[in-house]
């Protein structure tokens, strides 16, 4: 069967002040009417059943979360005790659906995508598991074509074409996978015309990727086996807490996918974005005629190129501005120039460092 994964315990450090520990850019609407984790379990439609849809997600975030989609049985929900990357997410997961499904194919995802067309996305999903079922040791990934230089993506160059079936998406053989690249590398990739985006969305089976961690990650799995025996038992709480503790932190694309041989990779037939900051608004929710993007209540004079983020019917006025960034909520404003946005990681960094933890 396959079952969907979605990792969901990011705090989208990009997003403050809207996003915060309580309530990170997954449980946010910032494009479209609900929330980003609604919009990913949604996606699903009736493809995935809410029985076979699994969401791993820090423990603090568990009862929003359960808020948010409650369709979903309290087994589809697991809390992680601290934050330690993708693979041991990913390992959990994997464990946890074979316990049920020896057989599972599973499809692992963010829950803070952009993914428009939910028709195309379910089709290139039956796409990715019947790649899966041809090979059962073959893992699937989605590639976007890249429609500028950008560096904030991984890349994943394509090599030989895979045959597919009348109707389906264009299917290669991953030739490599690549890290964020700096400009003028992304220059060239994009230039070359055989590399994509990664979209951070696998397809496999969950045997293939507990053996890919047995082999890479063998002190990973072990802590991950313990917490798979107790699961269901009076003791899961404890086990989890001390052996996820105990385990060293590392992504699913340093534990497992650098070393994978069998990769095809689809040619994405979706808009996709990852929704990776604040200007990303630009381009999902559009510009008015003086370049601005707004959400919220907004007066603006002479205002060109900014940004402006409100909550409820509080107004935010601008006047003279050129190139901004301002975001409002109920206990913080954010007010910075456009193109500064990466250094919001450094306001929550000052932020910790002061103990404002009340702004977290």
């Amino acid at each position: 069967m396959l079952h969907a994964i979605i990792m969901a315990g990011g705090t989208g450090t990009r997003f403050w002040p809207a996003s915060t520990a309580t309530r990170p850019k997954q449980l946010l609407n910032l494009v479209g009417n609900e929330s980003m984790i609604r919009q990913t379990v949604d996606r699903l439609g009736t493809l995935i059943p809410a029985e076979q849809t699994l969401i791993v997600t820090n423990r603090r975030l568990l009862l929003s979360i359960q808020e948010q989609l409650p369709e979903l049985p309290a087994a589809s929900l697991v809390g992680e005790p601290c934050k330690r990357d993708t693979a041991p997410c990913i390992g959990l997961a994997a464990l946890l659906v074979s316990k049920n499904d020896p057989d599972a194919t599973m499809a692992v995802m963010p829950a803070d995508h952009v993914i428009r067309s939910t028709d195309r996305f379910q089709s290139a999903l039956k796409q990715a598991a019947r790649l899966v079922e041809d090979a059962p040791d073959r893992i699937v990934t989605f590639g976007i074509r890249p429609t500028y230089p950008a560096e904030i993506f991984g890349y994943i160059q394509r090599g030989s074409r895979i045959e597919t079936h009348d109707g389906e998406a264009p299917t290669f053989v991953v030739k490599q996978f690549r890290e964020k690249p700096d400009a003028a590398t992304a220059t060239q990739y994009v230039a070359e015309g055989d590399y994509y985006w990664n979209s951070g969305i696998f397809i496999w089976k969950a045997k293939t990727i507990l053996d890919a961690l047995a082999k890479r990650q063998p002190e990973m799995l072990e802590h991950l086996e313990k917490i798979g025996a107790a699961w269901g038992t009076d003791q899961q709480g404890a086990v989890l807490e001390k052996e996820f503790t105990a385990i060293k932190g590392i992504s699913i694309d340093y534990a497992v996918m650098e070393h994978a041989k069998n990769v095809a990779v689809i040619e994405a037939p979706y808009d996709w974005d990852d929704l990776g900051g604040w200007k990303s608004l630009e381009r999902l929710v559009g510009e008015d005629r003086d370049g601005n993007t707004i959400v919220g209540k907004h007066l603006g004079l002479n205002t060109k190129g900014t940004i402006v983020r409100g909550e409820g019917d509080h107004l935010i006025v601008t006047l003279g501005l050129k190139n901004c960034l301002i975001v409002h909520t109920e206990n913080a404003t954010l007010v910075a120039n456009k193109d500064d946005e990466e250094s919001i990681r450094e306001v929550v960094k000052e932020l910790e460092k002061r103990g404002w933890k009340e702004y977290l």
